[in-house]
């Protein structure tokens, strides 16, 4: 590595960072699934000097080269380089893409994941902007869960956990756009999966990474609120819902500070109760308004069905409801592939396969919005 040149992360030239984060370079943190760093390096050798913390789950990165996935690898902790490629042509210019493919663990006050710089024995060119950005939000499925092991692994681990092998990677390939993700396990609109009404992505939405607690999560900023207007989305897309509708078959949750008791409940006939369906379809206006007051020109797909559908009557009337009261034309409702037991991948989450089917689907509608057509919906 003699002839390697070290460059900070806030030193490096033409560098593109897709995923919400402060703007801080020095050093530069990636917290959500898929946050990515992209260069162009016109050189033989380049390695990435990657920081990581965590108390009890560790990150994920993927490396691609030239469009193609070539390494995915846990990065232990503490500082340290990892070479990103060596010995290739000096003089071919090397599109690189460092991906991460773990979620935020909101509940580990230790976990970061920083990038502190780059050697290389060359240069870095410009990288080619792309005609279009998508901002996915989501649960477990919006995060990757699953969607690499095999079907019979189920432990929760971030091993299981891949950005690369989801529909938001795919889809954003297929459309030849830039992307960005917030995501987390078992949340929700309303609640999560056990019936926590703190656990919804809604309340989380405007701040860089706000699920993350702890004084070191806090002091990176993810509390801070999120600079809209420096990222605006072409679509925005919502897969929310599953555990939503969790809530109804998992027993009750206690706030242990008030000693409130909350349970999204079932009638006797095991339909959903009406009650508590209207606070997930008010959780859903609500969260309309909010994606629509930050991202006035985006379009907005509500898509949803992977893993049940059983919400998606009340995801209608939500979305009917909130078109009413606002005459917003650009809100759509996308009936997902049901995963099935040929594309089931881990943890009984949706395979590669199955993110494949939803990708296609979503890609389908996202091409008819950009062009213009005119949706009935």
């Amino acid at each position: 590595m003699a002839d390697l040149k070290y460059y900070s992360i806030n030193e490096v030239e033409n560098l593109k960072v897709l995923g919400r984060t402060t703007g801080c370079l020095s050093p530069l943190t990636l917290f959500w699934t898929g946050s990515t760093i992209e260069l162009n390096a016109r050189a033989s050798e380049l390695w990435v000097e990657i920081e990581a913390g965590y108390s009890f789950h560790e990150h994920w990165i993927a490396i691609n080269i030239n469009g193609a996935n070539v390494s995915r690898q846990m990065v232990t902790p503490g500082r340290k380089l990892i070479c990103v490629f060596r010995n290739m042509n000096s003089e071919v210019v090397k599109n690189v893409r460092i991906i991460k493919e773990t979620q935020p663990i909101s509940d580990d006050t230790e976990s970061r994941l920083q990038i502190h710089g780059l050697k290389c024995d060359g240069d870095f060119l410009p990288v080619q902007e792309k005609p279009y950005k998508i901002e996915f939000i989501g649960d477990s499925i919006t995060s990757g869960e699953g969607a690499i092991g095999a079907k019979h692994e189920n432990d929760w681990i971030m091993m299981w956990f891949s950005a690369v092998h989801s529909y938001t990677y795919m889809l954003a390939e297929a459309l030849n756009a830039d992307y960005r993700i917030i995501s987390q396990c078992g949340w929700g609109v309303y609640s999560s999966y056990d019936n926590n009404p703190h656990n919804n992505i809604p309340d989380y939405y405007e701040k860089v990474c706000g699920m993350l607690c702890g004084e070191i999560n806090e002091r990176l900023g993810t509390h801070n609120d999120y600079d809209f207007s420096s990222w605006q989305p072409d679509i925005v897309i919502v897969n929310l819902g599953t555990n939503d509708e969790g809530a109804f078959n998992n027993p009750e949750w206690k706030d242990e500070l008030t000693g409130k008791v909350y349970k999204q409940r079932k009638n006797e006939d095991e339909s959903y109760n009406s009650d508590d369906l209207k606070k997930f379809e008010n959780a859903v206006i609500s969260f309309l308004y909010k994606i629509r007051k930050n991202n006035p020109n985006a379009y907005i797909i509500w898509a949803y069905g992977m893993l049940g559908d059983g919400m998606m009557p009340s995801i209608m009337r939500a979305t009917e409801e909130y078109k009413l009261q606002t005459d917003d034309s650009k809100v759509y409702v996308q009936q997902l592939p049901a995963v099935t037991d040929e594309t089931v991948g881990s943890r009984y989450h949706p395979g590669v396969r199955a993110h494949e089917q939803t990708a296609k689907v979503l890609e389908t509608l996202c091409r008819k919005l950009l062009s213009g057509e005119n949706i009935q919906n």
